[in-house]
């Protein structure tokens, strides 16, 4: 074990307990933003409860989110310095704009909506949601943007007299095909997990708290969430299917790793199970859908798509001798679960509507239990699905032009890596038990009370303290 490995494990880290709170906050965000927008089209005070109730979760969400990012950015300068020098000026232009416009135009109308309850007019109050939720999913396509250069340098060129890569077209980076696909994957999958969030705590009350005069409202959000979920899954699949044929055409390598496809095949078949070597090199039994690989990489059944083998001589002879193969058994399991877990989160939405069919109410405890573990299924399809998108570029850290290894800080000692990442560790750990203890207070508490009425006019306005909403 050297630096490199305790410096990629602790980016890896960083990096999906970061994407726990990520899509989190870009689903609910718009799915609170949507509720007030009910509230106020129609007045009803079941939707306000589920504005405020639910806000409440997004912004302890929202607020873990801020904290964990800061913290990944870190890692760029503390253990990737030499990554930074050379992809810095590439991107420094989208991650500016995202910190300046998007996180600027997120975090200052959330805090307008937190303070504006009954102190902004009514439209104005709902437009701020409306601009924390854009900003949001703005920030996240800058994001994307970035991270999709990685996956295919666009608008660059390569200085022969410092080595690094520079910005020579900004349109191309954003417009990159990797970027134009990933985002509205990313969405759908966010909106997978925001839905499930809605509908295991409305279902934990429907169905704990029958007699509660609340409970039409939280009916009405196993409903909504339940729905959400099915649309982001069938989202998913069509965003995931392009995707994979993009993915194919700038990275067949990675194609071939979650296959573990080694030699070149016309038509290729996809494996829902193989069992044999740990890097699938030799096969003793699969279980194969036919063509489905060919059709997922080019959209031909027939289509060809290139082997492992086949790609590294590739390789070899454009970059130079090494082994350009990621970890196979990483990829290819990775792969299916992120698939299973998804399917397995839609699967159960579509178990909860059947089972309010007609006005019934749920009463199964293994519908209860399904429900409360659909947050968790599609949080690790999102997280095997960055683990395979950034475990599939290896040995790339930026495809075809630099190597992990040579993007790794050169003057820091794995003492000081093992020092930091054993730091990181154990106080992500301690906000991650704080996270999951507010989150389960804050929803086994129900919806609030919006029967109190706002202080009068005899009040001067200018002397009332700014007071928390919730």
């Amino acid at each position: 074990m050297d630096a490199l490995d305790v410096a990629r494990w602790q980016f890896g880290v960083t990096t999906v307990y970061h994407f726990l709170f990520v899509p989190l906050t870009i689903g609910l965000s718009v799915l609170v933003a949507i509720l007030q927008t009910m509230w106020h089209r129609t007045g009803n005070e079941r939707y306000l409860k589920l504005t405020k109730f639910y806000g409440k979760l997004f912004l302890i969400n929202f607020a873990m989110g801020v904290v964990t990012g800061i913290v990944q950015e870190f890692q760029f300068g503390m253990n990737w310095s030499d990554y930074s020098r050379f992809v810095g000026d590439v991107f420094g232009a989208p991650l500016a704009i995202e910190a300046l416009v998007a996180f600027f135009l997120e975090s200052t109308f959330i805090g307008l909506w937190i303070f504006g309850w009954d102190r902004l007019p009514k439209r104005a109050h709902l437009a701020s949601i409306w601009a924390a939720a854009i900003g949001t999913n703005l920030s996240a396509y800058f994001i994307l943007a970035a991270n999709s250069f990685m996956q295919n340098p666009v608008g660059y060129r390569i200085n022969p007299d410092s080595g690094r890569a520079e910005l020579t077209d900004f349109p191309a980076v954003l417009t990159n095909k990797v970027a134009l696909v990933t985002f509205p994957h990313t969405l759908a999958g966010s909106f997978l997990v925001a839905g499930s969030l809605i509908v295991a705590v409305g279902l934990w009350h429907v169905i704990r708290n029958r007699d509660s005069a609340d409970t039409g409202a939280y009916r009405f959000a196993t409903k909504f969430g339940s729905w959400v979920v099915l649309v982001a899954s069938a989202a998913v699949l069509f965003t995931g299917d392009i995707q994979g044929k993009i993915m194919t055409d700038v990275q067949p390598m990675k194609m071939a790793a979650a296959e573990g496809l080694y030699t070149t095949e016309s038509p290729a078949s996809f494996s829902v199970l193989t069992i044999g070597s740990l890097d699938g090199s030799r096969e003793v039994f699969a279980l194969k859908i036919p063509y489905l690989l060919s059709y997922l990489g080019t959209g031909d059944p027939h289509g060809t798509v290139h082997g492992i083998n086949d790609l590294q001589a590739q390789y070899a002879t454009q970059y130079g001798a090494g082994s350009y193969t990621p970890i196979i058994p990483v990829t290819y399991w990775s792969f299916r679960f992120m698939i299973a877990f998804g399917m397995a989160a839609g699967a159960i939405a579509l178990l909860v509507l059947w089972s309010q069919r007609k006005g019934r109410t749920p009463s199964s405890r293994w519908l209860l239990r399904a429900g409360l573990a659909m947050p968790v299924l599609p949080l690790l399809a999102n997280s095997f699905g960055w683990i395979f998108t950034e475990m599939g570029r290896q040995p790339w850290i930026v495809f075809g032009e630099m190597l992990t290894r040579n993007g790794v800080s050169r003057s820091v000692s794995l003492a000081e890596v093992l020092t930091s990442f054993t730091a990181f560790t154990l106080i992500y750990a301690t906000l991650a038990v704080i996270e999951v203890k507010l989150l389960l207070r804050y929803a086994k508490a129900g919806v609030p009370d919006v029967s109190e009425q706002p202080p009068t006019d005899d009040t001067d306005d200018a002397e009332r303290p700014l007071a928390f909403a919730y």
